[in-house]
């Protein structure tokens, strides 16, 4: 059944958090103290820092844990269908409604629903959720029988939600029910010492994926990806690995072996003076200057 193919594919996938900081442990330790209970989480952070992913770990250490974890992106689909991709709709509730058909509510029946990109949500969409979370129970797109629903809801947003409650674009009290326990997801410039071992993960991941022999960082080469910021977080820094694995061929990485493939954010001065160190060969500057000329 789709349910047992989806359960299959979560045990396959290692959903876990990888680093060591002691705001990792810290978040581990809070995932694990509300992951039992039915309790409304709201997880905060900016794009790429993992959000879906301590979902995930909260839904995999509940008592639902057997049952569908389902993901609504709110952002990810036009306004005029976030109702009827939610709710679900009844035959010939809008034209070319050909047929009834389940929302992702309702195939979250008895697991978690996981709304990602909250903030982006309609007020229409929004009373309708409140209904479900007050209620337990909703209506299909078209349709006037109501029906009970039991589902946990996860929400996730990088925005700043009560700044969005004073404009009138997020309503004060579904803001208040989904805010029961708030999980900070902590951006990557906050946890460098974290990357040496995230690295280790992806270095991994991408040799599978790739089929190449797994590479390895050098103390200076993860001191050079250390340096830079991240504002993509973890999502970026899996960018640069995969970038990284595409372009070099050797085994073992140093620094200069890499340097050319890391944004350097903005321009400092003195990195004009770094471009023309006298140490650096003719193939590093040449890479160097590709990459620069083609990011620009």
């Amino acid at each position: 059944s789709l349910q047992l193919s989806r359960l299959q594919e979560d045990s396959r996938k290692s959903w876990n958090m990888v680093g060591a900081s002691p705001i990792m442990r810290e978040l581990n330790l809070l995932i694990g103290r509300v992951a039992p209970s039915n309790a409304k989480i709201l997880i905060y952070g900016e794009s790429g820092t993992g959000k879906e992913l301590i979902a995930r770990l909260v839904h995999m250490r509940s008592n639902r844990a057997d049952r569908a974890f389902i993901k609504f992106n709110s952002a990810a689909i036009p306004r005029e269908l976030i109702e009827s991709e939610l709710f679900g709709y009844e035959r010939g509730a809008f034209t070319g409604a050909s047929s009834r058909k389940k929302g992702k509510l309702e195939e979250a029946d008895g697991g978690t629903l996981f709304l990602d990109e909250i903030g982006d949500m309609e007020l229409a969409a929004q009373a309708k959720i409140l209904r479900v979370i007050q209620e337990g129970e909703f209506e299909r797109v078209g349709g006037n029988t109501t029906r009970k629903i039991d589902v946990r809801i996860i929400a996730a947003t990088n925005k700043n939600l009560p700044e969005l409650v004073q404009k009138g674009d997020f309503r004060e009290d579904l803001y208040y029910r989904l805010n029961v326990v708030p999980i900070q997801s902590p951006p990557l410039r906050q946890r460098k010492e974290d990357i040496p071992l995230i690295i280790e993960h992806f270095a991994k991941d991408l040799a599978l994926e790739l089929a190449v022999k797994v590479k390895r960082f050098a103390p200076d080469a993860l001191d050079r990806i250390a340096e830079y910021d991240f504002p993509g977080n973890v999502r970026e820094l899996r960018n640069v690995i995969e970038r990284i694995y595409l372009m070099c061929d050797r085994e073992e990485l140093h620094a200069a072996d890499i340097s050319a493939m890391i944004p350097n954010g903005e321009i400092k001065n003195g990195e004009e003076e770094q471009f023309w160190q006298k140490t650096r060969n003719f193939q590093d500057a040449k890479r160097d200057f590709e990459y620069r000329y083609l990011s620009r």
